[in-house]
């Protein structure tokens, strides 16, 4: 079976049906899913999701079986009760956008649609072969369980700290493999970790259970000690096998193959019992098929080389042209576990070939004619359009509705050989002759200085959409010529309005330049189609991140505009007041200066306190006590004005007892 891994590396996904093997689920790279019937039937389905250009399909899942709450319902219908017989009917498809779509091949259309549990990318889609449940990784770092009787998220964790490319559930559906980085095993009833695994330096993008038990048999059934299972990486060119220890240890591969390229596609035939060898089948990216048979009966330090090596190339014999390699697609063993299915070819025309191979050769090239071993065809679709062929008689007016083709003149006829040659003799038709069958106007196309164009603004907006080209709409949104605006708007179809309508909302998120433009888009789009917004019933959703950004930013101009007028008005009043004074002739001399009474007394005491420095004045330290307390007390009351006119006029003759008696 295909297992889904990073776009870059892996071809278109593909999945056989489990078991029987009978049909085959391809996507081609437009997003059409396509199934067809392994055993000669041709192309049995082809389902085209709505969204396949913006959700286009990443991963897919056959359904492990039905339940039996449905079997009534298939005997309703002659067509479905020939099928009827078939437990895998339902095929699950992963897309870009993180939804997940299940679809009924007997009836032919979508069953359900499982949204609101990844944001991103699904990576990988597993199914519980018991109780029927959904299991996804997605680029979110999630793992989601789903319950798929009422598409309703069961249970969702984190899975890796990055991305998590693979999942593979165990063969009693007690456990779960996880892979991003690191594999991981979880158990599915408590969510916990069982074990890791680390060996890859890239992301792992395969992973498969080998049902290989120890020859005792002492393990229960719910105990994986003693399981094996294999994985692959993103640019590793070795398979690792690793074995579930009992050790809670972690633990390297068990053994490992080398390959010429990264695997793409691995399908295994379980060994019934440890004697029996193991067998592989891998299919690389460059296209060759490898055959490995193993039997796990210990380690090995070295990477083991493959059984046997396929290739398929053409036969050359045509014109004598050299062999050409004819890339193999995926790969799968039959029910009988000695034939394989071959997938090999394109995804347009593929050719689906049971083979018998011989694993005692080394190398095996198969050499096939796809233009005559193409069995299965794909019968042309149905349309209601015609696309007439006209005569000279008839003129054609307008080329048409856009996207139907136009009507096709007829040329003037002129005999070629089967290899696309003029037989020697005939006339070659002249430029006028070409441009007269093209019915075109040379004195229109002369006064209007150039041929007529076929495209237009309408017609390159609609493709930059679907394609998401940047340059294509830039081309388009740089116009600012409002009558170019609106009659771009009004000749868009209706199902490209929304589209436009997010692409718009995402530019005003911008430059504010862009953003001054993509509003005359948006007022073109609500004008002219406000009828046809006005029927969609999810309109609200659709439109309420545009109506959010709007919000804020009128919020946001309304302050800001109250401070640009605060702003305004501090700087007129600066520089009014600057004006009206003159700052250079400033007087820098004080007209007044006050001084309090203490710092006069301050002064005083420093007076005398230079006198007495110069007269040399010594006393006792007791007197200089009772000094200290006599200018304290003086400076306390001011009630007494002759001690301290005595002492400004420095009268020093009062003794020691003098001054007791004072106090």
């Amino acid at each position: 079976m295909a297992t889904g891994g990073v776009r870059e590396l892996h071809p278109p996904p593909c999945a056989f049906s489990p078991r029987g093997r009978e049909l085959l689920a391809l996507s081609g790279p437009d997003g059409r899913i396509q199934v067809w019937d392994t055993r000669g039937g041709g192309l049995k389905r082809e389902y085209v999701p709505s969204a396949h250009l913006s959700a286009t399909c990443t991963c897919l899942a056959w359904a492990q079986g039905r339940t039996d709450k449905e079997s009534p319902q298939k005997k309703k219908r002659k067509s479905e009760a020939v099928d009827g017989d078939k437990p895998y009917d339902l095929l699950s498809i992963g897309t870009a956008t993180g939804s997940i779509l299940l679809y009924s091949i007997i009836k032919g259309e979508l069953q359900s649609k499982l949204v609101g549990g990844h944001d991103r990318r699904v990576n990988c889609i597993r199914w519980h072969q018991d109780n029927g449940h959904l299991y996804s990784c997605s680029e979110d770092k999630h793992i989601v369980e789903w319950n798929a009787q009422t598409c309703k998220v069961k249970c969702k964790w984190k899975g890796d700290a990055v991305s998590v490319s693979c999942l593979c559930i165990s063969p009693d559906g007690k456990m779960l493999l996880s892979a991003g980085r690191t594999i991981k095993l979880w158990d599915l009833e408590t969510k916990e970790i069982y074990r890791q695994f680390t060996g890859h330096s890239t992301a792992v993008t395969s992973l498969m259970f080998m049902t290989v038990r120890p020859s005792q048999g002492s393990q229960p059934l719910h105990d994986p000690t003693g399981l094996y299972f294999l994985s692959g990486a993103v640019h590793d060119r070795l398979i690792s096998v690793w074995q579930i220890r009992s050790e809670k240890k972690e633990k390297s591969a068990v053994l490992s193959f080398t390959l010429t390229e990264t695997p793409v596609s691995i399908d295994l035939t379980p060994s019934e019992s440890k004697e029996e060898p193991l067998k592989l089948a891998v299919v690389c990216r460059d296209g060759q098929l490898h055959l490995i048979e193993h039997v796990l009966n210990g380690n090995y330090k070295k990477p083991l080389m493959p059984t046997c090596t396929v290739q398929i190339a053409t036969s050359g014999s045509d014109g004598g042209s050299t062999p050409k390699p004819i890339p193999i697609l995926a790969a799968s063993f039959c029910p009988d576990r000695q034939s394989l299915l071959l997938l090999y070819g394109s995804t347009m025309q593929p050719v689906i070939e049971k083979v018998v191979l011989k694993t005692n050769e080394p190398h095996i090239c198969l050499i096939r004619d796809i233009q005559k071993t193409l069995t299965l065809r794909k019968d042309m679709p149905v349309t209601k359009v015609k696309t007439p062929v006209v005569t000279s008689d008839v003129q054609v007016l307008v080329p048409g509705i856009p996207g139907h083709s136009a009507a096709i003149k007829s040329a003037p006829s002129v005999a070629l050989k089967p290899d696309g040659k003029r037989k020697p003799g005939d006339k070659e038709a002249s430029i006028a002759d070409r441009l007269g069958a093209m019915d075109i106007d040379m004195a229109k196309v002369e006064s209007k200085g150039g041929l007529p164009q076929t495209d237009s603004f309408a017609v390159l907006l609609v493709q930059g959409l679907e394609s998401s080209d940047a340059n294509i709409l830039n081309k388009v949104f740089q116009t600012k010529k409002d009558s170019l605006i609106k009659n771009t708007v009004s000749r868009l179809p209706v199902y490209a309005v929304i589209p436009l309508v997010h692409e718009l909302t995402k530019r005003l998120q911008g430059h504010p330049y862009s953003a001054l433009l993509m509003v005359r888009w948006l007022k073109a789009v609500f004008v002219l189609h406000a009828s046809y917004l006005s029927t969609l019933p999810d309109l609200v959703p659709q439109l309420g991140m545009l109506y959010q950004l709007m919000e804020s930013r009128v919020k946001t101009l309304q302050k800001l505009s109250r401070l640009h007028g605060k702003l305004y008005l501090l700087i007129t009043q600066v520089a009014a007041s600057e004006k009206s004074q003159d700052l250079t002739d400033l007087n820098q001399k004080a007209k007044l200066v006050y001084e309090e009474e203490s710092s006069e007394e301050e002064s005083d005491e420093e007076m005398i306190a230079e006198r007495e420095s110069d007269d040399n004045w010594e006393e006792e330290e007791g007197e200089t006590e009772n000094k200290e307390d006599e200018t304290s007390e003086e400076e306390e009351s001011e009630e007494e004005p002759d001690m301290n006119v005595d002492k400004v006029n420095g009268d020093s003759d009062l003794d020691p007892g003098n001054e007791s008696e004072e106090e």
